[in-house]
């Protein structure tokens, strides 16, 4: 069963009598206990994608859909008050700086119980203080914190990137969600934090059947324990499938480019030797190109790229290219 379904998600920023469509057509689709990955470079909306989901935007943005439908439901359709309700309780986000994200005021203690839904706390009234307090502990060592009593009589200054960015798994998950997003939630991290992080997430989905959005712009992260994944370039969709088609026979020109960029340790490379990177860089909002965002930079590039791709779709693998990379040769 389809928990997300989205199509044709347009958001734009609207800059004074201008409006730039910052992401553009955009079709996502994650079922339950699935694990899907969205990747792109810095820019290319994968935040925003997220922050639409939840409801967060400010303003200035303007969010637009076919169908944006949470179990059946168009939450595009439902009340302001009935749509939050539904995003609070079965959606959570992890956020990509946490140390921004909590509030520098309060204690880690008083922002993890204020996190942990009414429901799930039973008996008198009087005890729910208690409650609370050894349900953030086992939220606390459920993330792979095990000094609690330093931690939660702490401000969120007082602790590492590391350490607060498990409080907001364990903030998130206090109301176990359905769909938990996380935002890179392993940036600027050292690599042993990182990989706690990565297992706890997988622990959620393998052990409780959480479906996640892993947004990241590490391949190697997504090839590991996703099941499908989407590539974004500049606010586009440039190819989606699971996590063996994108991998082992990309499409896309840009697709292809991000795995070259990944370099094989397993090979043995000349001194000094230059690693594989797409020329040019991605363009401005306000100088977004024509017709497929990637023409610019295209090694593959012609004159029909002016103009926008039509997406094609094979055995659940879809791309966006007019002149997608060709296998055919291979059989010969």
């Amino acid at each position: 069963m389809l928990l997300l379904d989205i199509r044709n998600l347009t958001i734009e920023l609207r800059s004074g009598s201008n409006k730039i469509k910052a992401v553009e057509r955009i079709n996502l689709s994650i079922k339950e206990g699935e694990v899907h990955g969205l990747v792109g470079e810095s820019g290319s909306g994968k935040s925003l994608i997220a922050k639409a989901i939840v409801g967060v935007l400010n303003k200035r943005w303007k969010v637009t859909a076919d169908r944006m439908h949470w179990r059946g439901q168009d939450l595009f359709r439902l009340s302001r008050k009935k749509r939050r309700q539904i995003l609070s309780n079965e959606i959570a986000m992890i956020y990509q700086e946490p140390s921004r994200c909590l509030d520098p005021t309060s204690t880690i203690c008083e922002q993890l119980m204020e996190s942990i839904p009414s429901d799930q706390l039973d008996g008198n009234l009087w005890d729910r203080k208690k409650q609370r307090q050894s349900r953030a502990v086992a939220l606390l060592h459920k993330v792979g914190i095990k000094d609690h009593e330093h931690c939660l009589r702490s401000y969120p200054h007082q602790l590492s990137e590391g350490y607060c960015q498990k409080i907001m798994i364990a903030m998130a998950i206090a109301k176990k969600p359905d769909l938990l997003i996380a935002d890179e939630p392993t940036t600027a991290l050292e690599s042993t934090t990182s990989a706690q992080i990565l297992r706890v997430l997988k622990g959620l989905n393998q052990l409780k059947n959480t479906s996640i959005l892993l947004i990241s712009h590490d391949l190697e992260t997504l090839s590991d324990w996703t099941h499908t994944v989407s590539v974004l370039y500049c606010g586009q969709m440039v190819e989606s499938g699971s996590t063996e088609q994108i991998f082992n026979r990309p499409h896309h020109p840009y697709t292809q480019a991000l795995i070259n960029s990944v370099p094989d340790f397993h090979m043995e490379l000349p001194h000094k030797s230059r690693l594989f990177a797409l020329e040019g860089s991605i363009p401005t909002l306000q100088h977004l190109p024509i017709g497929c965002r990637l023409g610019p930079r295209c090694p593959y590039a012609q004159r029909e790229c002016v103009k926008v791709p039509t997406p094609h779709k094979d055995h659940n693998h879809s791309y966006s290219c007019h002149y997608p990379i060709d296998y055919s040769q291979e059989k010969r």
